[in-house]
Protein backbone atom coordinates (compact mmCIF):
# COMPACT_ATOMS: atom_id res chain seq x y z
CA UNK A 1 0.00 0.00 0.00
CA UNK A 2 1.58 3.47 -1.04
CA UNK A 3 1.71 6.05 1.38
CA UNK A 4 -0.94 8.87 1.27
CA UNK A 5 -0.58 12.50 -0.22
CA UNK A 6 0.50 14.57 2.72
CA UNK A 7 -1.81 17.24 4.11
CA UNK A 8 -0.15 20.76 5.56
CA UNK A 9 -0.13 19.63 9.11
CA UNK A 10 0.97 15.65 7.93
CA UNK A 11 3.73 17.92 5.75
CA UNK A 12 4.54 19.92 9.82
CA UNK A 13 4.77 16.46 11.13
CA UNK A 14 7.12 14.68 8.46
CA UNK A 15 9.36 17.85 8.82
CA UNK A 16 9.30 17.92 12.42
CA UNK A 17 10.22 14.32 12.28
CA UNK A 18 12.94 14.87 10.01
CA UNK A 19 14.62 16.99 12.24
CA UNK A 20 13.97 14.47 15.08
CA UNK A 21 15.52 11.60 13.32
CA UNK A 22 19.10 13.97 11.89
CA UNK A 23 20.21 13.38 16.18
CA UNK A 24 22.47 10.14 16.46
CA UNK A 25 21.93 9.99 19.82
CA UNK A 26 18.68 6.82 19.91
CA UNK A 27 17.43 7.83 23.21
CA UNK A 28 17.82 11.40 22.30
CA UNK A 29 16.02 11.03 18.95
CA UNK A 30 13.35 8.88 20.62
CA UNK A 31 12.57 11.70 22.44
CA UNK A 32 12.83 14.52 19.50
CA UNK A 33 10.65 12.16 17.33
CA UNK A 34 8.12 11.74 20.79
CA UNK A 35 7.54 15.54 21.36
CA UNK A 36 6.93 16.48 17.60
CA UNK A 37 4.20 13.49 18.05
CA UNK A 38 3.11 15.16 21.11
CA UNK A 39 3.00 18.53 19.46
CA UNK A 40 1.11 17.94 16.47
CA UNK A 41 -1.40 15.52 17.55
CA UNK A 42 -2.06 18.20 20.45
CA UNK A 43 -3.07 20.83 17.73
CA UNK A 44 -6.28 19.09 17.48
CA UNK A 45 -6.53 19.26 13.44
CA UNK A 46 -7.36 15.44 12.33
CA UNK A 47 -4.44 15.11 9.76
CA UNK A 48 -4.58 11.45 9.03
CA UNK A 49 -6.71 10.83 5.58
CA UNK A 50 -10.47 9.46 7.03
CA UNK A 51 -9.17 6.07 4.48
CA UNK A 52 -6.44 5.06 6.73
CA UNK A 53 -8.62 5.25 9.96
CA UNK A 54 -11.12 2.67 9.05
CA UNK A 55 -11.16 -0.35 11.69
CA UNK A 56 -10.76 -4.20 9.95
CA UNK A 57 -13.28 -6.27 11.68
CA UNK A 58 -11.32 -9.32 11.82
CA UNK A 59 -8.06 -7.45 13.91
CA UNK A 60 -6.20 -4.04 14.17
CA UNK A 61 -5.50 -2.04 10.76
CA UNK A 62 -1.90 -1.50 10.47
CA UNK A 63 -1.33 1.18 7.30
CA UNK A 64 1.41 2.97 5.73
CA UNK A 65 0.91 6.88 6.06
CA UNK A 66 4.58 8.16 5.19
CA UNK A 67 7.65 6.42 4.27
CA UNK A 68 10.80 8.25 4.38
CA UNK A 69 12.59 8.78 1.03
CA UNK A 70 16.22 8.15 2.62
CA UNK A 71 14.81 5.18 4.67
CA UNK A 72 15.26 6.77 7.92
CA UNK A 73 11.52 6.16 9.29
CA UNK A 74 8.31 4.97 8.38
CA UNK A 75 4.52 6.30 9.67
CA UNK A 76 1.96 3.85 10.44
CA UNK A 77 -1.30 4.95 11.60
CA UNK A 78 -2.90 1.87 13.39
CA UNK A 79 -6.32 1.22 13.84
CA UNK A 80 -7.90 -0.70 16.96
CA UNK A 81 -11.46 -1.69 17.14
CA UNK A 82 -13.07 -2.88 20.40
CA UNK A 83 -11.03 -5.48 22.38
CA UNK A 84 -8.42 -5.62 19.40
CA UNK A 85 -5.12 -5.62 20.80
CA UNK A 86 -1.30 -7.46 19.78
CA UNK A 87 0.58 -10.83 21.30
CA UNK A 88 3.37 -9.82 23.41
CA UNK A 89 6.02 -9.09 20.68
CA UNK A 90 9.18 -7.29 19.91
CA UNK A 91 9.60 -4.96 17.10
CA UNK A 92 12.75 -6.58 15.48
CA UNK A 93 15.87 -4.30 17.19
CA UNK A 94 14.03 -1.11 15.48
CA UNK A 95 13.27 1.77 18.26
CA UNK A 96 9.09 2.95 17.78
CA UNK A 97 7.64 6.06 19.37
CA UNK A 98 3.91 5.84 19.20
CA UNK A 99 1.46 8.02 20.44
CA UNK A 100 -2.77 7.73 20.89
CA UNK A 101 -4.12 10.06 17.94
CA UNK A 102 -7.57 8.99 18.80
CA UNK A 103 -9.15 7.23 21.77
CA UNK A 104 -7.52 5.29 24.70
CA UNK A 105 -5.31 2.47 24.87
CA UNK A 106 -3.95 0.12 27.27
CA UNK A 107 -0.08 -1.26 27.40
CA UNK A 108 1.91 -3.51 29.19
CA UNK A 109 5.61 -3.58 28.89
CA UNK A 110 7.27 -6.81 29.62
CA UNK A 111 11.09 -7.09 30.70
CA UNK A 112 12.81 -10.41 29.30
CA UNK A 113 14.00 -12.32 32.22
CA UNK A 114 15.88 -14.84 30.50
CA UNK A 115 16.10 -17.21 27.29
CA UNK A 116 16.70 -20.85 27.08
CA UNK A 117 16.67 -21.36 22.89
CA UNK A 118 13.46 -20.18 22.03
CA UNK A 119 12.03 -20.16 25.40
CA UNK A 120 11.81 -16.99 26.62
CA UNK A 121 10.66 -15.94 30.00
CA UNK A 122 9.55 -12.54 30.40
CA UNK A 123 8.15 -10.74 33.29
CA UNK A 124 5.62 -7.53 33.08
CA UNK A 125 6.32 -4.47 34.37
CA UNK A 126 4.23 -2.11 33.49
CA UNK A 127 0.16 -0.98 32.66
CA UNK A 128 -0.07 2.13 31.42
CA UNK A 129 -3.86 3.56 29.31
CA UNK A 130 -2.97 6.23 27.13
CA UNK A 131 -5.01 8.79 26.06
CA UNK A 132 -5.38 11.81 23.05
CA UNK A 133 -1.40 13.30 23.00
CA UNK A 134 0.30 11.10 24.84
CA UNK A 135 3.06 9.38 23.76
CA UNK A 136 5.66 6.31 24.46
CA UNK A 137 9.15 5.26 23.19
CA UNK A 138 10.27 1.42 22.71
CA UNK A 139 14.22 1.13 21.89
CA UNK A 140 16.17 -1.47 21.80
CA UNK A 141 16.45 -4.00 23.93
CA UNK A 142 13.46 -2.47 25.77
CA UNK A 143 10.63 -3.27 23.00
CA UNK A 144 8.72 -6.21 24.41
CA UNK A 145 4.71 -4.83 24.79
CA UNK A 146 1.10 -5.91 24.76
CA UNK A 147 -1.02 -3.12 23.13
CA UNK A 148 -5.09 -3.34 23.46
CA UNK A 149 -7.74 -1.09 23.09
CA UNK A 150 -10.29 -1.82 26.40
CA UNK A 151 -12.79 0.50 24.94
CA UNK A 152 -15.73 0.77 23.21
CA UNK A 153 -14.86 3.16 20.35
CA UNK A 154 -12.23 2.46 17.73
CA UNK A 155 -8.40 4.15 18.52
CA UNK A 156 -6.01 5.61 16.31
CA UNK A 157 -2.17 5.15 17.15
CA UNK A 158 0.38 6.56 15.10
CA UNK A 159 3.82 4.79 15.62
CA UNK A 160 7.02 5.82 14.21
CA UNK A 161 9.46 3.39 13.57
CA UNK A 162 13.39 3.55 12.42
CA UNK A 163 12.83 2.62 8.71
CA UNK A 164 10.20 -0.08 7.58
CA UNK A 165 9.05 -2.98 10.23
CA UNK A 166 8.61 -5.77 7.57
CA UNK A 167 8.24 -8.14 10.25
CA UNK A 168 8.64 -8.69 14.20
CA UNK A 169 8.88 -11.72 16.87
CA UNK A 170 5.65 -12.75 18.34
CA UNK A 171 5.74 -14.49 21.67
CA UNK A 172 3.15 -17.35 21.74
CA UNK A 173 2.70 -18.86 25.36
CA UNK A 174 3.85 -21.58 26.50
CA UNK A 175 3.38 -21.91 29.95
CA UNK A 176 3.40 -19.40 32.99
CA UNK A 177 5.71 -16.46 32.05
CA UNK A 178 7.29 -18.30 29.35
CA UNK A 179 7.05 -17.98 25.37
CA UNK A 180 8.01 -19.78 22.06
CA UNK A 181 9.65 -17.10 19.67
CA UNK A 182 7.57 -17.29 16.65
CA UNK A 183 8.75 -14.74 13.54
CA UNK A 184 5.90 -12.82 12.09
CA UNK A 185 5.83 -11.19 8.82
CA UNK A 186 3.75 -7.95 8.67
CA UNK A 187 2.00 -6.51 5.93
CA UNK A 188 -0.23 -3.20 5.59
CA UNK A 189 -4.04 -3.57 5.70
CA UNK A 190 -5.97 -2.59 2.70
Amino acid sequence: MAATTPNSKLNEMIALLDDAVAEAQCSTLCHRVKDALEQIVACGEDFIPAELLKPHPESYARRLVHNDPEGRYTILAMVWGKGQGTKLHDHAGKWCVECVYRGRIRVVSYDLVREDGDMLHFAPQQEIYAGVGEAGALIPPYEYHTIENTEQEPTVTIHVYSGELTWCNVFEPAGENTFRRVRKELCYTE
